[in-house]
């Protein structure tokens, strides 16, 4: 049967090592094994940034991050980009929304439009051509949201339910202490389950997805867990225990005398001080899969009405991450940086027709995302603007003769202190990573040094061979090959290629005749 509908579920912070399927001993997450045994699993699969705002900007317009320009959390996406809501628009249909996106809209690009009223266009461009069914990117309080207004009605009085229940917790002697303290997140949040952001969130989903009847839907299901603040709902915050946990993966060598000037000033961030405290990362890490195993859950109640419905049948389904979580990892916390644990997450796809548990260990990316709904709904690619790749050639039982070598992402770290740390002016502070099957080679704008890894030798990443003499040739080969990639980038996109073709060597049908002798 065809794919008439697309369900786009992305979640916040995971990392593709916590989940059962992906080799975690101890994480339940049943329904995800169950979407890759149903379906195919991306085993390598890598986010164009490790921050919220410019991934998810990757993931919704196809586009790296070079090419779109929202490099940082709170960095507006232009009005000029073109994101998948507007490449089905143009098909005449709509992509709703459950959930988090992270676009922050470009006002001073509508304000020169005359774009800045209450009129449709106006809205979809402030949400990225989304029609909500409710956005909540959860992290900081609204006090005048949606999900702030439904807490009121379920009880939870105050201006502000969600700093004062769904991310405070109670201890066993009855005090309220706040989750955003790291250390009280062994305690349940002071919400019921079944009133959280992620029973939230699927509510909306699940009632949009039964409202349909038969007529074609795209959704994007977008969850905020399991990204801190790490508050867990009764059960879920005491269901593992610190021996449930992944070991942490550090290494004295990562801070000894040659260490990378970025990632010692990195080590010094807050977060990662507090993640370099075992008591930390014992509290933290079970916390963290707590809330993992309550979006399974979830999903499960998903999964349950699709099979009702039989919408399983028409269905392209996409299970993603925007980014991974240090915990402790590389004596680190948060995000951000090029290690696996941040740049990898999981990618799961079913399809009707499609492979069942095949796992595909190809090198793709969250700009594939666009150009894979596009081809699995039969509509145009955008090619002059698109610059993933589709998947749906793994979901036809294909293997594409050619594919991508490496992976590519991007870092703007101007925003963070340890680009004062180190004595740098604001302004255009960038790295860059590319990584094949043998290395990882990271260029770091304003003067640092490079940064290398032997992924045979190396694969916990634990030491940084960017200086070292004897591998210039891995580096010039690895700069070469970043060189290419930017060389591909697509900042023509105003036309198609199309009319870029009709328009070749036209000149004299235009009525100009330079060069005649």
């Amino acid at each position: 049967m065809a794919i008439r509908n697309v369900l786009f579920i992305m979640c916040d912070q995971l990392r593709w090592d916590h989940l059962h399927h992906a080799g975690h001993p101890r994480i339940r997450t049943p329904n995800l094994d169950a979407l890759a045994a149903r379906g195919v699993r991306f085993a390598q699969h890598y986010v164009q940034s490790g921050i919220c705002g410019p991934s998810r900007m990757s993931s919704y317009t196809g586009r790296y991050v070079a090419s779109h320009g929202a490099t940082h959390n709170r960095v507006p996406l232009s009005v000029g980009e073109v994101t998948l809501g507007w490449h089905l628009r143009c098909s005449g249909r709509t992509l709703a929304l459950a959930g988090k996106t992270h676009v922050l809209p470009d006002t001073a690009g509508m304000r020169r439009l005359l774009l800045d009223g209450q009129d449709e266009l106006a809205v979809l461009l402030r949400e990225g051509w989304f029609t909500l069914l409710d956005r909540h990117d959860g992290h900081h309080a609204e006090t005048q949201s949606a999900y702030a207004h439904w807490l009121r009605a379920q009880g939870y009085d105050g201006a502000d339910p969600w700093t004062d229940h769904v991310i405070s917790v109670t201890d066993p002697d009855g005090s309220i202490h706040s989750g955003w303290k790291m250390r009280n997140v062994r305690w349940p949040a002071r919400v019921r389950e079944e009133h959280s952001e992620t029973a939230y969130t699927t509510d909306h989903a699940l009632r949009f997805i039964e409202a349909q009847g038969e007529a074609p839907w795209v959704l994007h299901l977008s969850y905020v867990k399991p990204h801190w603040p790490y508050v867990a709902p009764v059960p879920y915050h005491a269901m593992y225990g610190a021996e449930d946990c992944l070991p942490v993966q550090r290494h004295p060598d990562e801070r000894g005398p040659g260490i990378h000037p970025a990632m010692r000033e990195f080590m010094e961030e807050e977060v990662a001080r507090s993640f370099q405290r075992d008591d930390c990362i014992a509290t933290v890490r079970p916390a963290y899969q707590g809330l993992v195993t309550q979006l399974d859950d979830h999903l499960g109640r998903v999964w349950a009405l699709l099979d009702r419905l039989g919408r399983w049948e028409d269905t392209l389904v996409l299970f993603t991450s925007d980014h991974g979580d240090y915990l402790g990892d590389h004596w680190l916390g948060e995000k951000e940086l090029f290690h696996d644990c941040i740049q990898r997450v999981p990618m799961l796809a079913a399809a009707p027709g499609a492979p069942r548990g095949v796992t595909v260990e190809r090198f793709t990316e969250a700009v594939d995302i666009v150009p894979t709904i596009l081809d699995a709904l039969a509509l145009d690619g955008a090619e002059h603007v698109v610059e993933g790749r589709s998947l749906m050639p793994f979901l036809r039982g294909e293997t594409p003769a050619e594919w991508r070598q490496y992976a590519i992402s991007e870092l703007d770290w101007t925003f963070r202190g340890a680009r004062r740390r180190l004595g740098l002016p604001s302004g255009q502070h960038r790295a860059f990573m590319i990584r094949d099957a043998e290395w990882k080679y990271v260029h770091w704008s304003s003067g640092l040094p490079p940064q290398l890894f032997d992924l045979r030798a190396d694969p916990a990443e634990f030491q940084d061979r960017g200086t070292d003499p004897a591998l210039e040739p891995v580096r010039a080969r690895m700069r070469e090959a970043l060189w290419d990639w930017a060389s591909r980038l697509k900042c023509r996109t105003t036309l198609t290629w199309a009319e870029a073709e009709f328009r070749t060597d036209r000149h004299k049908a235009a009525g100009v005749f330079y060069g005649e002798w």
